[in-house]
């Protein structure tokens, strides 16, 4: 099997991005979260990624991205999986990565999914990190949910891109919490006035983009339309 084949899989289940990371790109992963601590054999690392509704951003109520975004987690997940039993159909060894869940670490006081999905997808050339800590497409911005895969095949890995954010620092500005303050975002404190319950709804809901909101290269080329309403 090479590169085309596994990207043709992976869009055939219904992945939008697709992109090929070899291991030798995760040196600087902390430890116990590089993929060989998940998977020992590893060899190359399969990013993909969804398209997240760019409506879900103008609306005047929270409900609707708070509900896509909790919908299209278990999506990404399936995906993962059928993928994974595809590769194994292949005889090529392939563990899913959760798209949403995440650990403690005690050595960066921080929580952290057992591989980082952001940094996975920009070393196989999806996008680029922001300065809001999000990964940035050309094709959709940040309006994008990434879910990955390891593999104990080596494939043909896609180039890296070039930074798209220009450090505007337009994020760091809006943020009514000041989370963007340092050149790591404060996650404790962005995550406890982003997410939780709201009183007066009684639901849980997502309450904050703001950083999502400002970037000038939220949307990519193919949510442009957007702007034309």
């Amino acid at each position: 099997m090479d590169s085309r084949k596994v990207k043709e899989i992976m869009y055939s289940l219904g992945a939008d991005l697709c992109g090929i990371a070899d291991i030798s790109r995760f040196s600087n992963a902390p430890q116990g979260y590089h993929p060989l601590d998940i998977l020992p054999t590893c060899k190359s690392v399969i990013a993909f990624g969804c398209r997240f509704p760019v409506g879900t951003l103008i609306c005047k109520t929270p409900i609707p991205y708070t509900r896509v975004r909790n919908s299209i987690t278990p999506k990404m997940d399936a995906m993962a999986l059928d993928f994974c039993i595809e590769m194994e159909k292949a005889e090529i060894v392939s563990v899913p990565i959760p798209t949403n869940e995440s650990q403690w670490d005690k050595n960066t006081g921080r929580y952290r999914s057992i591989i980082s999905l952001k940094h996975a997808a920009q070393a196989a050339g999806m996008g680029t990190i922001g300065r809001h800590s999000l990964l940035i497409t050309p094709e959709f911005g940040s309006m994008i949910w990434l879910g990955a895969v390891l593999c104990d095949e080596e494939f043909e890995p896609d180039e890296i891109k070039e930074n798209i954010c220009d450090n505007c620092n337009l994020c760091v500005s809006i943020c009514p919490i000041n989370a963007l303050q340092n050149t790591e975002m404060d996650q404790q404190k962005c995550w406890n006035y982003a997410f939780g319950d709201d009183k007066e709804i009684q639901s849980w809901r997502i309450a904050c983009h703001k950083c999502r909101d400002i970037c000038p290269y939220n949307l990519g080329r193919k949510n442009s339309f957007i702007k034309r309403r």
